[in-house]
């Protein structure tokens, strides 16, 4: 029985463990994580991470071919296979602060393996890491190898959470890079036939190592970059009068573009994006390349520059100043579906508002109060980081409160800011939400989910990011 076992239990090493046991039912696989709470979370009814679809697929395999367990020395030197699925933040400090990527966890990781090993091991990178990361992995465990045989593979994941599940049922494509040894091509084959069980063939991808490396960060500044393309657009769309979900329409009917990733927003947010993006500005300075780190630099500058624009849009439309006005946040996770908070536009959008001293009223149907106070109380990367190695939350801020529904989120506020895409944000009754607000009543938002001509019926001054001006906002200039 081929055993496989996965370091660490969070959003990629949960879900597609759960996926590959449920597909493989000969092979045995356990997750395992020193985070004794995180375990038990996933042992538990109530997993720690929300993710349509989850729940069936773990309880229909744990117990019988997928464990959870926090032994990690013990099911590591069981297993044939080891997938790597760490924490890789970015560095706050030293060389490459605030660009290159912390492997502090994926060495510990290594020089574990090789100190419990008593038998030939493929060791496969899950989690996104530098190129070049692998070579130093090898490194690691040859000089520790006592003799046995260790090869290194890439299998970089491609999960967009929400769909996680789906996303690993029937995968655009399985990349599994190794090296072009006889050994490695051993290797290669070893994992392609686990993935083989329910992909086609011709989806696995086998590369060398370094290109599989790099596939992950490439693809994801290729999406960012969409992204920022569209944002930076609808600020020219603002300023003509043009109106950015008709020209993103008529530019994704181009098929050689497609119509994918091309929605005007507050920003892109999630776990990777930006650590990525900045992954690869660090590489190409490293490999003296800074032409080609500039261009990259600048999809986050525009990304940064979209929060910026957003939070001086609102100050600027209420009278320049929110001191002292309730202001309702609907919506904090980076997109709809998902719990997930990481990087999140909502935080800068958020600290920008605290910051010109609002009183924020925040709901959002899948984050937890604590989660959130979390968020607005941290420094920039130290969310990447293992919860017990995060810096405590201070006593929870005056300025925020959270609450459970929209309708209280929105009682008695100046504006309401739309921050996540939920649906059930596009139903509400707003003409309720209207009559309990103070007037004039604002909606800004981030997300272009609302109906603007219904609202601007209903008596709401209206600012939709991309879209033509309220007469309103005409006068007042949103500019730093």
């Amino acid at each position: 029985m081929v055993k496989i076992c996965c370091i660490g239990a969070g959003y990629v090493g949960g879900p597609t463990m759960a996926v590959i046991a449920l597909k493989c039912p000969e092979i045995q696989v356990a997750v395992v994580d020193i985070s004794v709470p995180r375990i038990s979370a996933w042992n538990s009814d109530t997993l720690p991470i929300y993710e349509p679809g989850l729940d069936e697929v773990v309880k229909k395999c744990r117990g019988k071919n997928l464990f959870f367990s926090s032994d990690v020395e013990k099911h590591v030197s069981e297993a044939d296979i080891v997938f790597v699925s760490v924490n890789t933040p970015t560095k706050t400090q030293g060389l490459g602060a605030g660009k290159a990527a912390d492997l502090t966890y994926w060495e510990s990781a290594a020089r574990m393996i090789a100190d419990v090993s008593k038998s030939n091991k493929i060791v496969v990178e899950k989690s996104t890491v530098p190129v070049k990361t692998a070579e130093a992995i090898e490194k690691i465990l040859t000089h520790n190898s006592k003799g046995i045989n260790f090869q290194i593979l890439s299998n970089p994941e491609f999960l967009a959470e929400g769909t996680a599940i789906q996303d690993l049922f029937e995968p655009d494509r399985v990349l599994v890079g190794g090296r072009e040894t006889p050994e490695g091509q051993k290797a290669i084959k070893a994992l392609r036939d686990v993935y083989a069980h329910w992909v086609p063939m011709d989806r696995i991808i086998c590369t060398n190592l370094w290109s599989a490396e790099l596939s992950k960060l490439a693809a994801n500044a290729f999406l960012a970059q969409r992204i920022s393309s569209v944002n930076a657009m609808s600020a020219l769309c603002e300023a003509t009068g043009a109106d950015v979900s008709q020209v993103s329409h008529a530019v994704g009917k181009d098929t050689r573009i497609g119509p994918k990733f091309l929605n005007a927003s507050v920003g892109f947010g999630g776990s990777c994006f930006q650590k990525d993006i900045l992954n690869l500005v660090y590489i190409c300075e490293c490999n003296g390349l800074p032409e080609v780190a500039n261009y990259w630099k600048q999809v986050i500058k525009v990304n940064d520059y979209q929060k910026t624009r957003f939070v001086n849009r609102i100050v600027s439309s209420m009278f320049n100043t929110v001191s002292g006005k309730k202001i309702a946040i609907l919506g904090f996770a980076f997109k709809k579906d998902t719990g997930d908070t990481r990087e999140t536009p909502a935080i800068d959008v958020c600290k920008g508002l605290l910051g010109d001293k609002a009183m924020l009223s925040i709901y959002d149907p899948q984050v937890s109060e604590e989660q959130i106070q979390r968020d607005l109380s941290m420094n920039k990367f130290d969310w990447d980081h293992p919860v017990h190695l995060q810096p405590t939350s201070p006593s929870s801020m005056k300025q925020v409160s959270v609450v459970w529904d929209a309708y209280a989120a929105t009682k008695d506020a100046h504006g309401i800011c739309i921050l996540t895409e939920w649906d059930e944000f596009k139903t509400l009754d707003y003409q309720k939400i209207y009559d309990n607000m103070q007037k004039p009543a604002f909606v800004f938002d981030g997300r272009n989910i609302v109906d603007v001509a219904k609202l601007r019926e209903i008596g709401f001054i209206v600012y939709s990011i991309g879209k033509p001006l309220d007469e309103w906002l005409k006068d007042m200039p949103a500019v730093a």
